[in-house]
């Protein structure tokens, strides 16, 4: 990267952050345009988030230049990076639930007029103001309703439309597709295009290689704090960004290893829980893995908790390994051998202030005790073999799991799972978050799981994930399965025709 150019609107020259003895970015570099959409990738862990937050002024860089409209610049804090017209919006939104969509917008920052002596809100300019905003990005949200009352789309509109009502030049989206519909995702995009027209430079960070091929300009690779490399998105493949991400090709995203399927673990029969969830029919076998499609809210989630004893349900049977079972909480879910990794792995999965032993021990610590008093060196053993068959890179298990990548993260949450020796598997959203060679990493691991004769069903909003991985998928629309493909009709336009077809009638599949 050489001297700045006319139309460069930020640059990074030679940035390095270190925190005590560990080095987060060395020399990195990174160019925005304006007018341009330009992604950020990386494997989880590489320094992308470390990057961002050195532009936004969280962290202030130990050595290497900012340079802003061509001016050599320091970024204090993130009140002066948004002053500088710098807005970030993270995956999880920073609204205030209880506050209005005006409110939201304009804290901190109220407008006011002056009657006489006295300073009012001017909630008339204030409307205005939003409302032209909202207009431009052809957005249509009550400025009176509660960010509570919206969906996750809406609450990134409004992220977006609060940056652009301050004059906002630089717009970094961290994540931003992770929790949306493939609707609101297209909508977002849009929206994105439309920034670039107007002039507004966009900082993508995304670990979904389709998305950056299909609303990018140009991509930056980083690697272990590295800058690696920047190419047009027109003139690379997924292939080169793999290999600048990872130091080496994945040849295999999806490692399906064939398994002769057994007999049935489980048979669903007319499951329904009298809210969401209505006359669910299928069965799943031995060594197969179950793949659940369907857009957001169409009950998948809904299901596996109720499969599991977590919610329940009212309606109909589950049969498993051959006896019928209703489970009335968690606990006895686990003791018959079903056991559900969530999709949200900080929330449900893990305790990420616990070291990666603690973790995976936590479900069955009576497993790991003598007479009631605890068995270190059982522990260490449970712990050990996790880490070893996942191969969990941490220094050791005594590491504590928040410093740990995404990656690694979520496979402490499988390991915790494993280790109790399941017979039914249940994975919500096992890759969400996670950087492509993980991904692959954990599509290993799901099928080596599913050859040793484990029953698996794999809930994903990805469907090539479920392609490369699954021996059938069920395809779910509002509470219930409207359709069942086997391994050599998949096709991800016949999923995504019935996953979206509003004329689809209800069907029974078995």
């Amino acid at each position: 990267m050489g001297e700045v150019i006319d139309d460069t609107i930020l640059q990074l020259i030679g940035i390095d952050k270190r925190f005590g003895g560990i080095t987060a970015l060395e020399r990195m570099n990174f160019e925005l345009k304006r007018g341009e959409i330009h992604a950020i990738c990386g494997e989880n862990g590489a320094g992308k988030s470390t990057l961002m937050k050195i532009v936004t002024g969280a962290y202030q860089p130990d050595n290497g230049k900012i340079i802003l409209n061509g001016e050599d610049t320091s970024i204090k804090n993130p009140l002066d990076s948004f002053s500088k017209g710098i807005a970030i919006i993270y995956q999880e939104t920073s609204l205030f639930e209880e506050m209005t969509v005006l409110e939201n917008i304009f804290i901190n920052r109220e407008l006011e007029k002056k009657i006489g002596p006295v300073s009012l809100l001017d909630y008339k300019a204030m409307k205005s103001a939003m409302m032209s905003i909202m207009q431009k990005l052809n957005i249509s949200i009550p400025f009176n309703v509660k960010i509570k009352n919206l969906g996750m789309a809406q609450k990134q509109m409004i992220e977006i439309a609060k940056a652009l009502v301050f004059k906002s030049k630089i717009l970094i989206l961290d994540e931003p597709t992770a929790s949306l519909t493939q609707n609101e995702v297209d909508i977002l995009f849009s929206i994105i295009r439309d920034l670039k027209t107007n002039g507004i430079s966009v900082a993508y960070i995304s670990h979904r290689l389709e998305e950056i091929f299909s609303l990018c300009d140009r991509v930056t690779v980083i690697r272990d704090g590295h800058y690696i490399s920047t190419r047009d998105t027109a003139k690379t493949n997924k292939n080169e960004l793999v290999a600048d991400m990872v130091g080496r090709n994945i040849n295999n995203y999806f490692p399906k290893i064939e398994v002769d399927r057994g007999s049935e673990t489980l048979i669903v029969a007319g499951l329904g829980d009298r809210k969401l969830l209505h006359n669910i029919n299928f069965n799943a076998k031995k060594g197969e893995i179950l793949g659940f499609a369907g857009l957001v809210g169409s009950g998948r989630t809904e299901l596996a908790l109720a499969l599991c004893g977590i919610t329940g349900f009212t309606d109909g049977n589950i049969i498993l390994n051959g006896k019928t079972r209703r489970f009335s909480n968690y606990h006895e879910a686990l003791q018959n051998g079903v056991v559900y990794v969530s999709e949200d792995r900080t929330k449900y999965g893990i305790t990420t202030r616990m070291s990666v032993k603690n973790n995976i021990v936590l479900p069955q610590l009576k497993n790991v005790s003598n007479m009631g008093i605890f068995d270190i060196r059982k522990e260490y053993s449970v712990a050990e073999q996790m880490k070893n068959d996942l191969d969990i890179k941490t220094p050791n298990t005594d590491f504590i799991v928040v410093n740990l990548s995404g990656g690694n993260q979520q496979k402490v949450s499988l390991g915790k799972a494993l280790a109790l020796n399941p017979k039914l598997l249940i994975l919500d959203e096992p890759t969400r978050g996670v950087d492509v060679n993980a991904k692959a990493e954990i599509h290993g691991i799901i099928g080596k799981m599913a050859a040793t004769g484990l029953t698996i069903l794999l809930i994903s909003s990805e469907l090539p994930e479920l392609i490369g991985m699954c021996d059938r998928i069920y395809v779910m629309k509002e509470g219930t399965i409207v359709g069942s493909f086997e391994r050599e009709d998949f096709s991800q336009e016949g999923i995504l025709k019935i996953a979206l077809d509003t004329k689809t009638k209800e069907k029974e599949s078995v």
